[in-house]
């Protein structure tokens, strides 16, 4: 049983790692597509 429970949580961590990534990468796309943006109206 705890065996499982160790697996069920390490593929929890493994995911939100993943996820924090992901969001992360989103943000740093929306920032660049905001200079250029800026960039384009000066």
């Amino acid at each position: 049983m705890k065996k499982l429970v160790f697996v069920l949580f390490v593929i929890v961590q493994g995911i939100s790692l993943s996820a924090c990534n992901t969001v992360q990468g989103v943000g740093k796309d929306i920032s660049k597509g905001g200079q250029a943006i800026e960039h384009a109206a000066k």
